[in-house]
């Protein structure tokens, strides 16, 4: 019998994918919830099954994360619904493959916008709450990219790079205000098995693919509910993207070096696509809102997973020598001249 939390919980992007997933975790926990994305269909479906399963008290708000005033009702609406906000978190996300040069300027600052700036409309919005309540939580999704950075993904990994940089100021602020049970998380997910690569945009001429090993939405909502019952500054989703987080701050030129040629060879397949899809940035997904994209069948995900284990131990190989190698001084190095 999984423990009542007695919460009420606001989901940016909760229509599909991770959000989605969140929301049947917390659902199913006796939890609060206000559902938000773009798509009011299948924010009413989504609201509709968490009543029907789970007897969860919903309130579905149509909200486009980049407008603030939208992000401000939406915060006001669950205030006046449900009395106040436990837990907020800032989910909502898009990207565009394709090497800078091959993005289109509003759809590379589209992503800024709603991965960004949707994030800060949100975090304002909860914490504003959460200061005069004295208690709440944030929580910010960030992605292993944000700490091991990629190519022919720029607008995605400069958002969560800054999400990362959000959460670390904010806590600053909560703690020099005072604000002992305010608390900011951020998650870095590694990939995950959503929708999220198929609606994506991508101007590469490549099918994009999960890199592997991919993960189930479902572990990530059990880490956000685990960050809503004791907070922590940080957590990785899956124990491959924990590994590169801690190898990117020990040997960087190493993991840049690797996930260049990762990202080549396997994230963008051989497989040819369209060359110009705006994908989900500019405006809503047609595609059934579901949790899972189907990357994570179990023998395509045990070939994944030893595969990043195999990375995971060249990477940590190779650090070693790097930093057992013995340096040449200068003098040495002129010697050889």
């Amino acid at each position: 019998m999984t423990a009542d939390m007695d919460k009420v919980v606001v989901i940016t992007g909760a229509s599909s994918g991770v959000g989605r997933a969140c929301a049947r975790e917390f659902a199913e926990r006796g939890c609060a919830l206000v559902l938000a994305a773009r798509r009011a269909d299948e924010l009413e479906d989504l609201a509709g099954q968490c009543r029907t399963e789970h007897g969860a008290r919903t309130l579905a708000v149509p909200t486009d994360v980049t407008d603030a005033k939208a992000v401000d009702d939406l915060a006001r609406r669950a205030v006046a619904e449900f009395g106040r906000i436990d837990v907020w978190l800032n989910n909502a996300a898009v990207a565009a493959f394709g090497a800078l040069h091959e993005v289109p300027h509003e759809v590379f600052r589209q992503v800024l916008d709603v991965n960004v700036l949707g994030c800060v409309n949100g975090s304002r919005a909860a914490l504003r709450v959460m200061y005069g309540q004295r208690q709440g939580t944030v929580v910010n999704v960030s992605s292993v990219v944000g700490a091991a950075v990629v190519p022919y993904n720029t607008p995605y990994v400069l958002s969560k790079a800054a999400i990362r940089a959000l959460g670390g100021s904010l806590r600053q602020e909560l703690r020099l205000a005072g604000q002992d049970d305010v608390h900011v998380c951020t998650v870095l997910p590694a990939s995950m098995d959503t929708p999220f690569f198929r609606n994506a945009a991508n101007y590469s001429g490549r099918a994009v693919t999960p890199m592997a090993p991919v993960y189930t939405a479902r572990r990530a909502a059990k880490t956000v509910v685990r960050l809503a019952l004791r907070p922590r500054r940080e957590a990785y989703v899956g124990p491959a993207g924990r590994v590169l987080g801690i190898q990117s701050k020990l040997t960087p030129a190493l993991v840049e070096r690797v996930l260049a040629r990762q990202m080549d060879r396997s994230h963008l397949s051989r497989t040819r696509t369209a060359p110009l899809t705006e994908g989900n940035v500019l405006r809503p997904s047609a595609d059934p809102a579901t949790v899972d994209g189907g990357w994570h069948g179990r023998r395509r995900t045990a070939l994944r997973r030893a595969g990043a284990l195999t990375l995971a131990a060249g990477l940590a190989g190779a650090g070693l020598m790097a930093r057992g190698r013995p340096r040449t001084t200068l003098v040495e190095k002129r010697g050889r001249r």
